[in-house]
C-alpha cells in the first residue's frame, strides 16, 4: 500500500527530530531493544492514530521493530508534522497524513489504516474506533483489542460501552497513574504554555488566566501559569474540583465573569461550547483563547465567526475576530490543541512515560487475546509499577521497600 504524505524530501528532517526524542527517551529505548529480540507484534497489523510527530513517530518504530506492521495517521489536522511523517515512510512504515487537511482528507486518511483489518488499535481521542464501529463492521472480528490515550476517547469509549456498542477491548491508558499523573498534569502544563509563549511572544506575568476545568491538564496549566506569574482564575462545574482550585489558591467563579476580566483563556475540559457568544461578547479588546482539549469545539468557533463582523490575521496562527461592539477577541490555531497545533507537544521524558505505557498496554492485548471478559480495561498495576520504577532508575532515585514484616503488618 503506497502512502499518503506531503513530501518525502522532507524525511532528513525528521529524522533528526525523531533521533533527539530517542535520545530522551529512556523507557523506550529500552523497549526498542527487547522489542527487537522477543518480537511480541509479529504478523500482527497496529493502526495507530496519535498526533503524528516525533515522539509519536518513535512509538511506531519500537512498535514496528517488535515486529508490528505499522500503519500511521494523525489524531488533530493540525498537528502533524510533514518531515516526522515523511521520515516515517523511508522507515519503511505506512503513513496516511499531511498538516491542515480537510474533513475529507483526515477521514479518508483514517480510512486508509483501518481498511487493511489491523489487529490492534492505538488511538488518540476515539475516531479510529469511532470509524470502525461504524463503517468497517465486516473488519471488526480481526481486532484482538486497542489502547486510548485521552480523556475525551475514554469519555466516548465509555458511552459507547454503557449502550452496548464496544465489540472489542480497549484498555485505558489514560487512567494509568504514570499517564495522567504526568502526561495530563506536567506534560499539559508545560506544552501548552510553550504553544502560547512561542505564538504570543506577549508576557504572561502580571496577567489574569483563566482556566476551564481542573482535572489533571487543568491542574498542570494552572500551576505552570502561576509559576508564570499571572493571576490564575479556574471555573468548574464539579463542586469538588471547585474546592480544590480555591485550596490550590486560586479564584474560582463562572465563565461568564471570568470572561470579563480574563487575558488568557485556556479550556480543558473535553466538553462542548464551553467559552460561548455571551462570554466573547464581554471579553477585554484583545483576550487571547487558546484550547488544550481534544477537539475544537471548547471554544465556540462557529458562534464566534457567525457573530464577528470582521477578521484577520493577527500573526501567524492567531486568527482575530472583531465583535459588533468593537473589541477584537485572538484565537490560537483555530481553537484545537495549543501544545501541538501550536508546539511541539509535551517534553519527550514525559511521553516516555506514557508511550511505554501504550507499547506495554498493546503487548499486553496480543497476549490476552480471547480472555479478556471486560470491554473496558484498566491498565495492569505491575505495567504501571513497572514503568514508574524504571524511570525512577533512569533518573538515578532510589525508593525504600518494604520488609517483610511490614508487608505482614499491612496485610493482617
Amino acid at each position: 500500500m503506497e502512502s499518503i504524505i506531503r513530501d518525502i524530501n522532507l524525511a532528513e528532517s525528521g529524522e533528526r527530530k525523531i533521533e533527539w526524542v530517542k535520545r530522551n527517551c529512556d523507557l523506550l529505548r529500552m523497549l526498542e531493544k527487547e522489542f527487537s529480540e522477543t518480537k511480541p507484534f509479529a504478523g500482527k497489523k497496529v493502526a495507530l492514530s496519535v498526533h503524528l510527530e516525533a515522539k509519536t513517530a518513535y512509538l511506531c518504530k519500537v512498535l514496528a521493530a517488535g515486529g508490528a506492521e505499522m500503519y500511521v495517521t494523525g489524531s488533530n489536522p493540525l498537528s502533524t508534522q510533514d518531515d516526522v511523517a515523511a521520515a516515517l515512510v523511508k522507515a519503511g512504515l505506512n503513513v496516511f497524513a499531511w498538516y491542515n487537511a480537510t474533513e475529507e482528507e483526515y477521514n479518508a486518511h483514517i480510512r486508509k489504516v483501518l481498511e487493511v483489518g489491523p489487529n490492534v488499535i492505538i488511538d488518540d481521542g476515539g475516531d479510529l474506533v469511532h470509524m470502525m464501529h461504524t463503517e468497517f463492521v465486516d473488519l471488526i472480528p480481526n481486532v484482538i483489542g486497542g489502547c486510548e490515550e485521552t480523556t475525551t476517547g475514554i469519555i466516548r469509549l465509555e458511552a459507547m460501552n454503557n449502550k452496548g456498542e464496544l465489540k472489542f477491548p480497549m484498555v485505558r491508558v489514560n487512567n494509568a497513574d504514570c499517564k495522567h499523573l504526568f502526561d495530563n498534569r506536567y506534560g499539559t502544563g508545560q506544552s501548552v504554555w510553550d504553544g502560547i509563549n512561542r505564538t504570543t511572544n506577549l508576557i504572561v506575568a502580571g496577567k489574569n488566566v483563566v482556566v476551564a476545568g481542573y482535572g489533571w491538564c487543568g491542574k498542570g496549566v494552572a500551576m505552570r501559569a502561576k509559576g508564570l506569574g499571572a493571576k490564575v482564575i479556574v471555573t468548574e462545574v464539579n463542586p469538588i474540583k471547585a474546592i480544590e482550585a480555591v485550596m490550590d489558591g486560586f479564584e474560582v467563579m463562572p465563565m461568564n465573569d471570568a470572561a470579563k476580566i480574563g487575558d488568557f483563556f485556556v479550556t480543558v475540559t473535553g466538553c462542548d461550547k464551553v467559552i460561548t457568544t455571551d462570554d466573547f461578547e464581554v471579553m477585554k479588546d484583545g483576550a487571547i483563547l487558546t484550547n488544550a482539549g481534544h477537539f475544537d469545539c471548547e471554544v465556540d468557533m462557529a458562534g464566534l465567526r457567525a457573530m464577528a463582523v470582521e477578521s484577520k490575521l493577527m500573526r501567524n496562527n492567531i486568527m482575530g475576530y472583531k465583535l459588533p461592539t468593537g473589541q477584537w477577541i485572538c484565537v490560537i490555531a483555530e481553537g484545537r490543541l495549543v501544545n501541538l497545533a501550536a508546539g511541539d507537544g509535551h517534553p519527550a521524558e514525559i511521553m516516555d512515560m506514557s508511550f511505554a505505557i501504550q507499547a506495554l498496554s498493546a503487548k499486553y492485548l496480543v497476549e490476552h487475546q480471547g480472555k479478556m471478559d471486560k470491554m473496558l480495561i484498566d491498565v495492569p498495576t505491575d505495567v504501571d509499577m513497572d514503568v514508574a520504577s524504571r524511570k525512577l532508575e533512569f533518573l538515578g532515585k532510589k525508593i525504600d521497600t518494604l520488609t517483610e514484616e511490614q508487608i505482614a503488618y499491612l496485610n493482617a
